[in-house]
């Protein structure tokens, strides 16, 4: 999102595995959760549920992955640099962050033609990267109290509570599918800044932009 340098010490390959993972996960949880509750053809609501299941599984044992992973990888401390240190710093409040949040939001709505000076990952990426462990966490939630073979587990009071607590199983129903469109707009952003930072360089050259001279970038 807010960086072109694609190098080993920037991005580990543990990291980029877990990026992707999620990315899959999130596509395959938003299909079958759509064909779940509008079933567009015949015969595939079997294979539905347990891609959709499964997906839920990886997705949180891949989070719970990178959170304690954070904690120990070593990643590059600023975009350009190979210094290294243990990632989570990169996600605490860096000082290259601070004010940055509105100029990255106009550069990515094309109100500034350069990237703005920040830590190895800019205010928005912070904002998009932390908000999946509170968006995962509740689809899980919803998702599993859902789950009718779960009414089995012990665990079970601890699902049945939040259900009681929102009123009814179709109110959790209704809160679950508003979380699916979450992570789908959640996805479809990602995805806009993403081609943003791979296309503006050709948008600005179509366009004879020019970096303002000594303007930071």
């Amino acid at each position: 999102m807010s960086g072109h340098a694609h190098y080993r010490e920037a991005h580990p390959l543990v990291f980029v595995m877990t990026h992707y993972i999620n990315l899959i996960c999130m596509i395959m949880l938003a299909f079958s959760g759509f064909y779940i509750h509008f079933p567009f053809f015949d015969g595939f609501m079997g294979v539905a549920r347990g891609m959709h299941f499964f997906a839920m599984y990886l997705i949180v044992f891949n989070l719970t992955f990178r959170i304690i992973a954070a904690f120990f990888v070593k990643t590059a401390t600023q975009l350009g640099s190979r210094e290294k240190d243990t990632d989570i710093k990169n996600w605490l409040p860096q000082a290259e962050n601070k004010h940055q949040f509105f100029e990255t939001v106009k550069y990515y709505t094309f109100f500034r033609n350069t990237h703005v000076i920040s830590g190895k990952y800019g205010a928005l990426q912070k904002m998009a990267y932390l908000a999946t462990i509170p968006i995962t966490l509740f689809m899980a939630y919803t998702g599993f109290a859902l789950y009718t073979p779960a009414h089995t587990w012990a665990i079970w009071p601890f699902f049945q509570g939040g259900i009681n607590l929102l009123g009814s199983e179709m109110t959790m129903r209704v809160w679950h599918y508003f979380g699916m469109w979450v992570v789908i707009l959640f996805t479809m952003v990602h995805a806009y800044l993403a081609a943003i930072d791979g296309f503006k360089p050709l948008w600005g050259l179509i366009f004879l932009w020019r970096e303002t001279p000594g303007e930071e970038h």
